[in-house]
């Protein structure tokens, strides 16, 4: 008679106990520390997924009050808007592609671009790009 327990798979060795080193830390380069995340790739690209979805949201629910209180949005500018918010919504759908990284910093240059439409485009622009610079120095330092 076999037991449930005959039939797993191999089970993950132990993790080691806090405060001690990794049994491969001779191999890490010198002043490197190990994240601590289980999945610091899946970490990371959830951090540029919820950026890319938060930037969406808002250029969506800023396009009335640039239009009410900001003065002449056009037509055109008002679809170039709708247009980057795809953009982003796509993009955060796609983020284990490498390179989706890099046209999420060209979405950050449109909408930087932008500002030749509309001031606040350009302002939100600037806020986004820094968020967005932020999120790949953590990318960058998480995953190397």
């Amino acid at each position: 008679m076999t037991t449930p327990d005959d039939t797993r798979p191999e089970a993950a060795p132990p993790a080691p106990e806090p405060g001690s080193a990794p049994a491969d830390a001779d191999d890490l380069p010198p002043g490197y520390r190990r994240s601590g995340l289980r999945n610091p790739a899946g970490a990371v690209r959830g951090m540029g997924a919820a950026a890319l979805a938060l930037q969406g949201l808002v250029l969506l629910l800023a396009i009335q009050p640039i239009r009410l209180l900001g003065g002449h949005l056009s037509t055109g500018a008002v679809w170039a808007v709708v247009g980057l918010s795809v953009v982003c919504f796509v993009l955060c759908g796609m983020l284990r592609r490498p390179w989706v990284w890099t046209a999420g910093t060209v979405v950050q240059g449109a909408l930087l671009l932008g500002g030749f439409l509309h001031w606040s485009l350009f302002a939100l622009g600037v806020i986004f790009g820094l968020v967005w610079v932020y999120i790949l120095y953590v990318r960058r330092s998480i995953l190397g």
